[in-house]
């Protein structure tokens, strides 16, 4: 299968390896000439994923209408920057090509999800879903067994394929509700950072399984309220996901938490981690939607307030432990 890889980040650049190395036709696309040009010369990606030699198949070449080649389009970018990526490329020169967007979030002022973002921006695209699940970059660079889920409305088009693209190495599952994988993928991150906070703070493995059960039931209760489906969050996309990235030292948004633990302020966090940490632009789209659908998420809600300077990392422990006591299953 010919596929186009927009983003060149650790992400992007693991699955265009992964691919490449299944004897896809892959091609990844950069955002500058240089950036392209330095992969290029040196068969790695130094910046975000170095040390993982490209394989000779795989080629890099700058954004370009060159992407209209494609058999599947993988966009491989933050969440924020997934709209201007499909005015500026996909809409112009590949609209109804098959796509799935790789990335995880709520885009900001709009509180929409990736593949809803897909398909306000490609409305004739039939064939739009999401990649998401349990996956460390690093680990799928290196070959190391990992399953994940494809998900979309067009459920034949998505089984089908995720048959086309398994692998021994990396196993696809189709799933046919993006809202729950999409709100599963996107919370995970905001746990993710409470969970590093607590670890940091050393509160114990009782805590730290206490916060991902707890956090499991605010990420139900969010995309319930979206009309996602409660199977999912016990699925790859939702408590697979949530108990890697909350545990895993290789997780971003884990060690923005171990670090807010240390005091240190989140800006000085995000310019020593060098690469996005979707929870941090999460946590505010969910308090907000927490709001505005009048349900409880005590944990993001809290964590907002610690990101925004309202109180210290042990104060916000403090509170979340001196809540009234609730009944667990509600």
């Amino acid at each position: 299968m010919k596929i186009g890889i927009i983003g060149a980040g650790a992400w992007g650049t693991a699955l265009a390896i992964h691919f490449a190395r299944k004897q896809h036709e892959v091609t990844l696309f950069t955002e500058t000439e240089n950036d392209a040009q330095s992969i290029r010369n040196q068969q790695e990606n130094k910046r975000f994923l170095a040390t993982f030699r490209l394989p000779e198949n795989l080629k890099i070449q700058v954004v370009s209408k060159e992407i209209a080649h494609s058999e599947l389009i993988l966009a491989v970018v933050p969440t924020g920057a997934l709209r201007a990526v499909l005015r500026d490329w996909i809409y112009p020169y590949a609209a109804e090509i098959p796509i799935l967007a790789a990335c995880k979030g709520f885009e900001q002022q709009t509180g929409l999800l990736p593949h809803q973002i897909l398909h306000e921006c490609l409305p004739q695209n039939a064939a739009v879903g999401l990649l998401s699940g349990p996956s460390f970059a690093q680990e799928v660079a290196q070959g190391l067994p990992c399953a994940v889920c494809l998900a979309s409305e067009n459920f034949a088009w998505i089984e089908q394929l995720a048959i086309q693209l398994n692998s021994p190495s990396l196993r696809f599952y189709a799933n046919n509700d993006p809202i729950g994988v999409a709100v599963g993928g996107a919370t995970k991150n905001v746990l993710a950072i409470a969970t590093g906070v607590a670890d940091g703070l050393h509160c114990g493995l009782n805590a730290r399984a206490a916060l991902i059960t707890r956090g499991l039931a605010e990420i139900t209760r969010l995309a319930l309220a979206l009309d996602g489906n409660a199977n999912t969050l016990v699925g790859l996309a939702g408590i697979g996901d949530l108990i890697l990235t909350c545990t895993g030292d290789l997780s971003r948004n884990r060690q923005v938490g171990l670090a807010l633990a240390q005091g240190k302020t989140l800006n000085d966090i995000l310019a020593e981690l060098g690469h996005v940490a979707e929870g941090v632009y999460t946590v505010s789209e969910v308090v907000r939607l927490a709001k505005q659908l009048n349900i409880e998420m005590p944990i993001s809600s809290t964590l907002l307030e610690l990101i925004q300077g309202q109180c210290t990392a042990s104060q916000a422990v403090e509170k979340l432990m001196g809540r009234t006591p609730k009944v667990e299953n509600t």
